[in-house]
């Protein structure tokens, strides 16, 4: 029986150009805000950290500090 996706967290690898999905999911959360960043919107993501940001602002702070 297939799991629907809808509302579960998913598990990423993040790479320089783009992440694999480890356990499927329709969002993740932010490493900043905890803020739940739906798939098709993550833009940001650092994959020396494995961490994703909800927005260009969190990503700057995060990996300028």
């Amino acid at each position: 029986m297939l799991m629907p996706n809808s509302d579960r967290l998913a598990r990423l690898h993040y790479m320089a150009n783009g992440f694999r999905v480890l356990t499927p999911g329709d969002h993740v959360l932010c490493a900043v805000s905890g803020a739940r960043i739906a798939l098709e919107d993550l833009r940001y993501w650092s994959a020396a950290r494995q961490e994703a940001y909800a927005s260009a602002t969190y990503a700057t702070e995060t990996l300028s500090a």
